[in-house]
């Protein structure tokens, strides 16, 4: 579905027609999160003394999102909006720099791996302003780093609604608890594929944070930069099918939100299985992925399932 860009003065004009900024249904604090992985994290700590709304629809990219104009009304009404930053959500960047909101963004209170392209490998990097390199945005692919998200959404939710702070707090700490579960859980299914199979590589760099965390090495994808908004050369595609073949790849990891055609490409050229994970984005509530915790332990069975056999 195409998407309108928006306009700096639709914004303002906007404004003027709003009757209660940051509020939403009967006094709750509106706020608004990117993507619907943010939106659950938020959610399980908020609960229902916040109105929650997701900006972007499920399945859709965060890379190539381009907001409307009714995108632009919700977001001035904001109390908060939380996002991932770090480069994650591009299109969004100058509507939200036009909008009177204050926005959270998640990777700011990690740290981050830095990138220095396709011919370099991420190295850890804490918001060291002096590094030239681009920071990779996909932190959540590593739920100890979700785990900092919790104190930084439960303190900017109890700043909108202090009465419920108790609420929050409790909240916050379960889910923290529930994070180290899967961490635990993560390590323990990844230790069934041998050492010499735990290979990654996938449809653009997205996997560089939960390699890091759980001991695989990142060795290329179809699209070989942190976005998937780039195109690949016929020399980066050559370069890769080397590699898939001399390591003996078992597969690429696509995600539901990219299309797949050059990850198909590849992998018939080099006899190896395509595998869909959910990186980007929830499934639908009756779907695979309904929460963050189900879409790393969907993700997991799901590598571990390629890799391990």
């Amino acid at each position: 579905m195409s998407h309108q860009r928006i306009s700096a003065g639709f914004v303002v004009g906007a404004l003027g027609a709003l009757l209660a900024l940051g509020l939403g249904a009967v006094g709750r604090p509106l706020v608004v999160a990117t993507a619907s992985f943010v939106g659950d994290v938020v959610r399980q700590i908020g609960g229902d003394e916040i109105e929650l709304r997701v900006l972007f629809p499920l399945g859709a990219d965060p890379h190539s999102f381009e907001p409307t104009p009714a995108d632009g009304v919700l977001l001035a009404r904001a109390a908060v909006v939380f996002a991932v930053g770090a480069g994650l959500e591009e299109g969004l960047e100058p509507l939200l720099a036009t909008v009177p909101v204050r926005v959270v963004r998640l990777a700011e209170f990690v740290p981050l791996l830095a990138w220095d392209g396709p011919d370099g490998d991420h190295e850890d990097e804490d918001h060291d302003d002096e590094h030239h390199g681009e920071h990779d945005p996909h932190v959540w692919l590593d739920p100890t780093l979700v785990a900092r998200w919790t104190d930084v959404i439960r303190d900017v939710l109890t700043g909108l609604a202090p009465q419920h702070a108790d609420a929050f707090a409790a909240r916050a700490s379960a889910y923290r608890e529930a994070l180290a579960e899967l961490d635990r859980w993560i390590a323990d299914q990844v230790r069934r594929v041998p050492e010499e199979h735990r290979v990654l590589v996938s449809d653009h760099r997205v996997l560089g944070y939960f390699a890091h965390r759980y001991g695989f090495r990142v060795a290329g994808a179809v699209v070989p930069g942190l976005s998937t908004l780039a195109e690949p050369t016929a020399r980066e595609l050559g370069e890769l099918v080397d590699t898939v073949r001399d390591l003996g790849v078992r597969a690429i990891f696509v995600a539901t939100t990219v299309n797949p055609q050059i990850a198909q490409q590849v992998a018939r050229d080099t006899g190896t299985r395509i595998v869909y994970l959910y990186t980007h984005s929830l499934s639908d509530p009756g779907g695979p992925a309904a929460t963050y915790l189900d879409l790393m332990r969907y993700n997991v069975t799901a590598i571990v399932g390629a890799l391990g056999e």
